[in-house]
């Protein structure tokens, strides 16, 4: 039986206006969800203020959210093997330091 074939894939002309390209610092996302969407807020914290300000709304369907989430992780695995494990302060891995009972 013989494989089907994918229709080879279209290239895409990507804009990136000038604003965008700047980018946006985010050191917090808040997200929420519906049955028809994902909203990710990605804001700005400031160490020892209780508020945080949300810089911009990106809303996906849970679709195109789990898409972003596979693309993520492979690009995260990619930037591991180049550069070394991403810590994440506050991540214990091994409690014991060493030391068995």
């Amino acid at each position: 039986m013989e494989k089907p074939q994918n229709p080879p894939q279209q290239q895409m002309q990507i804009e990136l206006g000038e604003k965008e390209a700047e980018g946006l610092y985010s050191n917090v996302v808040f997200i929420a969800h519906s049955a028809s969407e994902v909203i990710l807020d990605f804001a700005r914290a400031l160490p020892g203020l209780p508020r945080a300000k949300v810089y911009a709304r990106v809303i996906l369907t849970p679709q195109h959210a789990k898409s972003l989430l596979l693309a993520l992780e492979q690009n995260l695995k990619t930037y591991e093997g180049q550069f070394g494990p991403i810590k994440i302060p506050g991540e214990t891995r091994n409690k014991e330091l060493g030391f068995k009972a």
